[in-house]
């Protein structure tokens, strides 16, 4: 049997050009995006509008290309505050234009504007009260003059060298739908702790909602011993609660000092008989503290710029109520 042609043919190597021709589509993409800078008008802030004023749900729908990029708009808007999601539009006039209701935002795009999957579908979002915003690279498309709001995606050029694969209109139209989802998101006064909400999942959203108060250690896990004690028992004590230090407490349980392993150290170098040497004696008396309600990634921040291992944690009378150590930050995925 002869080989075939997937068993004979070697893949081809990157030509010397490669790198020139990558620098040129970056460029072309570039330039065609700071030209739709450029060409922003009134249409946009009636877009922005359209959004903010809806009163169910943005639904964004595109085919083919315009449909990766339509699903990409919806999962922004989603993240930032704007009820959104992706509707394929082949499957809406099969039933999923169900999904749609007469306080929805409807955003279609088609580079063409003469997409028939959306044209098909246009008179019956209109028919059931929805807003069209539609996001096309003509003008004078039938889209473009349906929509309620039409946003202009035009580019000179697409940056592939056959000027057929859709490159700089896809990413214009991103670009675009960035550029709404911000707007949005800034007349909201949409917060970083907003964002965290939607994200409880992410490195990003622990860091943005995970509090000092949420991995603290509390009660009996936290590492104290009176004012009055003896070097021996805060040894005892960092012993049992293994976070290499002890807190030091007065009888209001207010927090007076710490000592910790790097302490302990100094101490056997110096030689001091731990049954007779009070722990006031050894401590700092002015231990770094946070406060229960301070986001945990402030304290990641806190303890690197102090280069320690933890934190004692007090409230408003500066009373002692818990306790943490960077491996409690590390097993809540916080660093």
């Amino acid at each position: 049997m002869s080989p075939t042609l997937l068993q004979t043919e070697q893949p081809h190597a990157p030509r010397r050009e490669s790198l020139a021709l990558a620098r040129k589509v970056l460029l072309i993409e570039a330039k065609e995006i700071e030209a739709l800078a450029s060409n922003l008008d009134a249409n946009f802030e009636a877009a922005v509008t359209l959004i903010l004023h809806c009163k169910g749900r943005v639904v964004v729908s595109g085919m083919g290309k315009s449909g990766h990029i339509g699903g990409k708009i919806a999962a922004t808007l989603a993240s930032t505050g704007t009820p959104a999601f992706f509707m394929h539009p082949a499957e809406a006039s099969h039933g999923d234009l169900g999904m749609i209701t007469n306080g929805d935002v409807v955003i279609a795009l088609s580079n063409s504007g003469e997409s028939d999957e959306i044209l098909n579908i246009l008179p019956t979002i209109k028919r059931l009260g929805a807003k069209v915003i539609g996001i096309t690279g003509k003008s004078t498309s039938t889209l473009a003059k349906q929509a309620d709001v039409h946003l202009s995606a035009e580019v000179s050029q697409e940056a592939c060298p056959l000027g057929l694969s859709p490159t700089a209109s896809t990413t214009a139209a991103l670009a675009l739908g960035d550029a709404l989802a911000v707007c949005v998101l800034d007349c909201r006064d949409f917060s970083a702790e907003d964002f965290a909400k939607s994200h409880p999942g992410g490195s990003l959203g622990r860091r943005l909602i995970t509090r000092v108060e949420d991995i603290m250690r509390l009660g009996d896990a936290i590492p104290y011993v009176m004012e009055t004690a003896a070097l021996s028992d805060a040894l005892i004590e960092m012993t049992q609660k293994g976070l290499g230090f002890t807190a030091i407490v007065n009888q209001q349980h207010q927090l007076i000092g710490i000592f910790t392993d790097g302490d302990l150290r100094r101490v056997f170098a110096a030689g001091n008989n731990t049954q007779s040497t009070i722990i006031t004696e050894v401590m700092h008396a002015t231990p770094t503290t946070i406060t229960a309600k301070k986001l945990a990634a402030e304290a990641v921040e806190i303890m690197e710029h102090h280069k320690i291992n933890g934190l004692l944690v007090t409230d408003e009378q500066n009373k002692l109520v818990g306790a943490f150590n960077m491996h409690d930050l590390l097993m809540a995925k916080i660093v």
